[in-house]
């Protein structure tokens, strides 16, 4: 099986004092998925675009030592990455501050990308994006990007989807139904309590609703403040919860081993 991750990685600035690393909601699920994947016939990719700095080559030969397929990542002379500061409250919860306008991901998903042939060499199995990962494409491309994924799921591909709502990258007028229309194309859905209630309502029952009616294939949710549950098109408003537990809900050491069972 090959799949393939779409987003953006940024330069990470986290701790006390402060320590950099690189980080990124799908490139944390490629890494891990590379990890427990590592040693068997299935390939993991990365696709998404750098700049020709020092940090791009740097987050280059660290994807590659990881095992990750790069030869989709982009280079784009002259521009380099984004950045993004973690700061963590009393009761360990994260708070993210970005600079990615100008990231070379930006650039590259605002801009005129064939997006048929970008899925086409060769066509992964699983295509895995986020909600941040949307945000980042203007809305030309963003329509675009929507309907080279029904093209690509026609022609036998699976999508895995994770909401990932942030309210820095685009508001919930915006969002909402171009994740209603995302969730339409979703083979794995992978959705935060949080985010439903924020892009839905805050009443639970009506933020699974969407997803009941969109999605033929089981839900994973997860929650900062419940564990997660599957929730599939027959079930009633009690699904059964799961072990998983995700204080931040960046969940990527958790939506890869389900990623990779499925």
């Amino acid at each position: 099986m090959r799949i393939a991750c779409l987003g953006e990685c940024m330069v990470e600035l986290a701790g006390t004092p402060l320590r950099r690393g690189f980080g990124g909601d799908t490139l944390n699920t490629a890494l891990y998925l590379a990890r427990l994947l590592a040693g068997t016939t299935h390939r993991v990719e990365y696709l998404s675009a750098l700049g020709d700095d020092p940090l791009s080559e740097q987050m280059l030969h660290a994807w590659k030592d990881e095992g990750i397929d790069t030869h989709r990542v982009a280079r784009l002379p002259g521009q380099r990455p984004g950045l993004y500061l973690v700061e963590v409250d009393a009761l360990g919860e994260r708070r993210f501050h970005y600079w990615r306008g100008e990231s070379a991901a930006r650039r590259w998903f605002s801009g005129e990308i064939a997006l048929a042939d970008w899925l086409a060499r060769p066509r992964p199995d699983l295509l895995y994006l986020s909600g941040i990962s949307l945000a980042l494409f203007s809305p030309p491309q963003r329509e675009a990007l929507l309907a080279a994924l029904a093209d690509f799921r026609a022609e036998g591909g699976r999508i895995g989807f994770d909401s990932n709502y942030r309210a820095e990258l685009w508001s919930v007028e915006e969002a909402r139904p171009i994740h209603q229309r995302m969730l339409s194309l979703t083979d794995i859905a992978l959705l935060t309590l949080d985010d439903e209630c924020r892009l839905h309502g805050p009443h639970e029952s009506r933020a699974a609703a969407p997803c009941r009616q969109l999605s033929p294939e089981p839900q994973e949710r997860q929650s900062r403040r419940e564990a997660g549950f599957v929730v599939t098109p027959s079930e009633d408003q009690n699904p059964s919860p799961l072990a998983a537990f995700s204080s931040s809900s960046a969940g990527g050491s958790k939506r890869s081993p389900y990623c990779s069972a499925r």
